[in-house]
């Protein structure tokens, strides 16, 4: 990492984690930082901190719902509230690790794709045969990805990076780290560009 960075640790299965996946990389650019990269899996934090989906709650989950369009919505950007949620990660979170560590050149592409999937488009990546019509579409071969996905230095790594997020207080995502600074939730984005610019 640079001097000036932002870590991003994130599960593509938040929405939270979506919408601020659609600015930082803005933030970053603006603030000549270096934007860092972290999957971690969302329900290992969850279980390791006793916290939860905010749509366990069915008003919080009702409230959270409208709140995020709203953010969409300021940020001028499209999200849809998918019908297929909660989608499982662990594969999904595996395959960015998996890129990260053997093909980072496909990364950013894999992210926008999965993430587009999720929250613009509503797929269901619940489902393994989607999974693959969206990694084909983008461009991606979703067998070698597949295969990625089962390799024990991706799965030793997407633990360890979520067991670092957990040791250093991470509950939910997104989570953004600037230097020992943490700033929870899409709509701390402010913090988080005022912290680089500090």
């Amino acid at each position: 990492m640079t001097d000036k960075s932002v870590e991003f640790f994130f599960d593509f299965g938040s929405p939270a984690a979506y919408l601020a996946y659609t600015q930082l990389p803005r933030i970053a650019s603006e603030s000549h930082a270096e934007l860092v990269w972290r999957p971690i899996l969302l329900g290992g934090v969850f279980q390791a901190t006793g916290n939860r989906s905010p749509v366990e709650v069915p008003a919080k989950g009702v409230y959270m719902i409208n709140d995020l369009m709203r953010f969409a919505t300021r940020y001028g950007v499209t999200h849809r509230h998918n019908p297929h949620f909660p989608i499982n990660t662990l594969l999904l979170m595996r395959g960015a690790i998996g890129l990260q560590l053997h093909a980072p050149d496909q990364f950013q592409t894999y992210v926008e794709a999965v993430f587009r999937a999720i929250w613009v488009d509503g797929r269901n990546m619940n489902d393994p045969a989607t999974v693959g019509a969206v990694l084909q579409a983008a461009g991606l071969d979703a067998q070698k990805l597949l295969a990625l996905t089962a390799q024990q230095d991706v799965k030793d790594r997407l633990k360890a990076v979520t067991q670092e997020a957990i040791e250093r207080g991470v509950f939910g995502a997104p989570t953004m780290f600037v230097g020992k600074q943490m700033f929870w939730g899409q709509d701390r984005l402010d913090f988080v560009r005022e912290a680089l610019a500090a």
